[in-house]
């Protein structure tokens, strides 16, 4: 019987995943890179239906207004003079989003127009009031 002699190039043929995994990463920090964060304004609030309802743009700053006169913003409760400075802030990360109100269908109607004029003081150009659709 004869030896079979290995040839080293066969030991060494292989298949090489470097340039797989190199692309694999940069397509994760496109995407971690890409997408936008939603700041949603941390509570629920009852919002009234309106039959002209439209879907509003993820990069928008949501604030909320609850039936008890809570204010809401980015998860934490804020008062009306401080709810101008919660916004600017949120605004450097991104100053053309637009503002949302969700108020609730019981809230004052006064406190939802003075967080309407806070948010237009802090620069904010479109404001849109939130609702549910039919």
């Amino acid at each position: 019987m004869a030896a079979r002699r290995h040839d080293r190039r066969e030991a060494e043929q292989g298949l090489d995943l470097t340039p797989m995994l190199d692309i694999v990463f940069i397509m994760l920090i496109f995407f971690i890179v890409t997408t936008s964060f939603v700041r949603e304004a941390g509570v629920e609030v009852k919002r009234p239906q309106a039959a002209s309802a439209q879907k509003q743009a993820a990069t928008s700053i949501y604030v909320a207004v609850t039936a008890d006169g809570e204010i809401w913003v980015d998860r934490k409760a804020v008062t009306l003079p401080a709810l101008r400075a919660a916004v600017a802030r949120i605004r450097l990360e991104n100053p053309e989003a637009t503002g949302v109100v969700q108020a609730d269908k019981d809230a004052r109607h006064g406190l939802v127009v003075d967080v309407m004029d806070e948010l237009r003081l802090a620069g904010v150009r479109e404001i849109a009031v939130a609702a549910t659709g039919p």
